[in-house]
């Protein structure tokens, strides 16, 4: 099978390095091990040339030892695999790339994220001096700081890689403010699309706060539903954590009074999974919603006991009987808590 200009560039794009210090090229035995997961979840006959990973699934590996052998390259092994799946199987293994390339990328977050000064957060020590001597305390707000940078970078790489998956599974696709046919009250400069299909300008959350953006940016968010209505799009907002708070009620009555429509919580997971089709539906339910599913089941009542140990080269955070180990010694150039280059990157194929 030869694959279209379309499918070539997007296969290249996920083999590249990405931009920035933290860019992940992914190597023929990642991708490979890729393919392999993608036919069997859709029931597809093991693609020759590629070797199987056994019963092992995508979450089960950690992120640097997917990879798979075989005398199959890259390249042949994803023309084989698109010849015989169904529709939207491209599609499939780009999603799941993504989520593999922001997996590594997570990982080299944690190994490189600098610890801040105490020059930085020490003012904050005044709140709690005097509860612990002055070095104890020293290292528990720089610790805290770091966690919390950590978090942050967490939240953001999500964003990034949730809203491209999902304006793919619906069929649609991120729109750059720059390319955007959604316009400042209908005529002004464009604004940003987390997926535009057909007559429909999507806002994709995956939650609302009471503590949402200052107030220039919600003024913005808000101007969102009346400016689509304005370029002739209908507004239509997708927020999957259904917590109900002022912000989201004001947000959706926004998009309803411009003519919108509103998925909220179980609703926007129906809605996804009712445009997204068969194919991406199981993409959907397998690596995005079954897990967070899970993970929601399992919260627990009460807080096992966690344990930090952090030294130059390595911190083993101890949760009850289970441990994980953050390598430090590695030459991930260290980073900054900024917008990471990348950021306006989308699943690739699929920038407009």
């Amino acid at each position: 099978m030869e694959l279209s200009k379309a499918q070539s560039t997007a296969f290249e794009k996920v083999r590249a390095k990405g931009a920035g210090d933290q860019g992940i090229a992914l190597t023929d035995g990642s991708i490979r091990a890729l393919i392999e997961l993608v036919a069997r979840d859709l029931a597809l006959p093991p693609i020759e040339g590629v070797d199987p990973l056994g019963d092992r699934e995508f979450y089960e590996i950690p992120p640097n030892a997917l990879s798979a052998g075989g005398g199959a390259s890259a390249l042949s092994a994803y023309c084989s695999l698109l010849q015989i799946g169904p529709v939207d199987t491209d599609m499939y293994f780009l999603s799941l790339a993504a989520l593999h390339r922001a997996r590594l990328k997570f990982a080299n977050i944690m190994r490189s994220q600098g610890t801040p000064s105490l020059e930085q957060v020490g003012p904050r020590g005044l709140l709690q001096y005097g509860d612990l001597s002055t070095r104890a305390l020293g290292s528990l707000l720089i610790v805290r700081k770091w966690l919390f940078d950590i978090d942050n970078r967490s939240a953001q790489e999500t964003g990034y890689l949730f809203e491209p998956i999902i304006a793919g599974a619906v069929g649609g696709v991120p729109v750059s403010a720059k390319s955007s046919p959604i316009k400042r009250d209908g005529t002004g400069g464009g604004r940003q699309v987390d997926c535009l299909r057909e007559n429909q300008a999507y806002e994709i959350k995956i939650r609302v706060t009471i503590a949402a953006s200052g107030q220039g940016r919600w003024k913005e968010e808000l101007a969102f539903p009346a400016d689509c209505e304005a370029s002739g799009f209908t507004p239509v907002l997708v927020v999957f954590d259904g917590t109900d708070n002022s912000k989201l009620s004001e947000l959706s009555d926004a998009f309803l009074r411009h003519g919108g429509q509103v998925y909220v919580g179980e609703d926007a997971w129906g809605h996804l999974e009712s445009e997204a089709g068969p194919t991406m539906g199981t993409f959907v339910d397998k690596y995005i919603r079954g897990p967070l599913d899970d993970l929601l089941a399992q919260t627990p009542t009460d807080l096992p006991p966690i344990t930090f140990l952090i030294q130059p080269d390595i911190i083993n955070i101890r949760i009850d009987t289970e441990e994980l180990q953050i390598d430090r010694t590695g030459s991930v150039p260290p980073i900054d808590f900024q917008m990471p280059n990348d950021v306006d990157a989308a699943l690739p194929g699929l920038d407009w």
